[in-house]
């Protein structure tokens, strides 16, 4: 059988073509990351966790947050006058600058300040924060008694809600140690329960999350234009849901799971005053840390405990009914939580060692979670709360947002794409001239 001859390419629509895809390149290559009066509509998670009207009842006034993490930049313009001095356990000074900018976004996230049109706003924009940086400039911890001195140290220093969004897998008596030193001063901690892809030989809950009495926090998906948004059916975990109300594919989730939140497609300060797309567990835990801060705003005199009862007795159900591994009680709803009516407890609801059943054996909504035993280990090294909702690239020191990693994928395909037309269109020349 012959070859088939190539059909020829009109010069000028070859020509056209190979302009489309310079103006394409050349669009991609001069793109900037999105400035300020770009962010404010991006943040669906505001909009998911009905923020305004949280805020006509609380803004997380006169409360202090900590956040363990890599330091916070101040001088960020959603950070002036929000940060509190605070302490470097890694190089030495009061933690208000970030060499990652890991913790810069989740301080954003928690109590980011904008006007209607720009920036980022946090879920509690009248909290102020804490800074206690524990974090190496490779976003990584490599000794646990820096995570509990850093506890200590926060709690000594007038935080009464801890954000640490950071963790690995082997148990660390000296956390252990410092989180019953918060819980006993009457301390919020939430925690982040990991990434998949940080490090995948890790298949559980992160530690400290699975310590009992923290509030363990996994991530959901959303915020994607219409045309992007994956359809319902089987999430990475075996759940089902969509990306309105299914569990984030790069979610840890495990019987210790708490509460869910906003993870991924969200924009968050940057270091230096910008902004980038971030995605992971790390930026689900401050929303919910945020709206401990609501609550405990509107009610002063409300102990640890029934803060967290008010945050798991008031959480949307998402999957099964009742409370389970995947989404833990469900996402958190920081007006129900201001708002509802919760009955009292006398202690940590998640510290309780058995609870009651409904009939499909799980255990009732509303009340405390069975918590499997955390794993014993030694002071081996842990990893860190994730790099990849800023980089894409897991432990790594290098960071670039979401949107360059895509930006790169793009430019590559273009690349490939103008070479095929300009092989298109000297294939077309050469057979013109062949006729002469």
């Amino acid at each position: 059988m012959g070859a088939i001859a190539p059909v020829p390419l009109p010069r000028a629509a070859a020509r056209g073509l190979v302009t489309a895809i310079f103006a394409l390149l050349a669009c991609l290559l001069t793109a900037q990351p999105a400035g300020a009066d770009q962010t404010r509509s991006a943040q669906w998670q505001l909009n998911e966790l009905g923020a305004k009207a949280a805020w006509k009842v609380s803004t997380g006034s006169g409360v202090v947050v900590a956040v363990l993490d890599s330091g916070v930049d101040a001088s960020h313009p959603d950070l002036v006058g929000q940060v509190l001095p605070g302490v470097d356990l890694v190089d030495g000074g009061d933690g208000r600058e970030d060499p990652v900018g890991h913790g810069t976004t989740v301080a954003g996230l928690i109590a980011g300040r904008a006007d209607d049109t720009s920036g980022v706003a946090g879920i509690a924009p009248g909290a102020k924060i804490l800074p206690v940086r524990v974090l190496d400039k490779l976003n990584k911890y490599d000794d646990p008694a820096i995570i509990a001195e850093g506890v200590r140290w926060a709690v000594d220093h007038g935080a009464t809600v801890l954000n640490l969004s950071l963790g690995g897998a082997l148990r660390s008596d000296a956390i252990a140690e410092a989180l019953r030193y918060a819980a006993a001063r009457d301390v919020v901690v939430v925690a982040c329960t990991g990434n998949v892809a940080t490090d995948p030989s890790i298949r559980e809950v992160w530690y400290p999350a699975r310590e009992p009495g923290v509030v363990a926090v996994a991530g959901l998906s959303g915020g994607a234009p219409p045309s992007a948004r994956p359809t319902a059916g089987p999430t990475a975990s075996g759940g089902q849901g969509g990306a309105d109300d299914g569990l984030w594919a790069g979610s840890l989730t495990g019987p210790e799971t708490v509460l869910t939140a906003p993870a991924d497609n969200l924009t968050g300060a940057r270091p230096g005053g910008g902004y980038w797309q971030v995605q992971g567990t790390s930026f689900a835990a401050p929303l919910v840390a945020g709206t401990a801060s609501l609550i405990r705003a509107k009610y002063p005199e409300m102990s640890a405990a029934n803060v967290i009862n008010r945050l798991i007795g008031t959480a949307k159900d998402l999957g099964p009914a009742g409370r389970d591994d995947e989404f833990g009680y469900g996402e958190v709803d920081p007006v129900s939580a201001l708002r509802e009516p919760v009955e009292e407890v006398a202690a940590n609801p998640l510290t309780a060692a058995a609870q009651p059943k409904t009939e499909s054996g799980r255990p009732a909504k509303a009340t405390p979670s069975a918590r499997q035993a955390p794993h014993e280990g030694g002071a081996a090294p842990l990893p860190s709360g994730e790099v990849a909702g800023l980089a894409g690239a897991r432990q790594s020191p290098a960071s670039e947002p979401v949107g360059a990693s895509i930006t790169v994928g793009l430019m590559a395909t273009l690349v490939i794409l103008l070479f095929g037309a300009a092989g298109v269109l000297l294939h077309h020349r050469t057979r013109r001239s062949d006729r002469f």
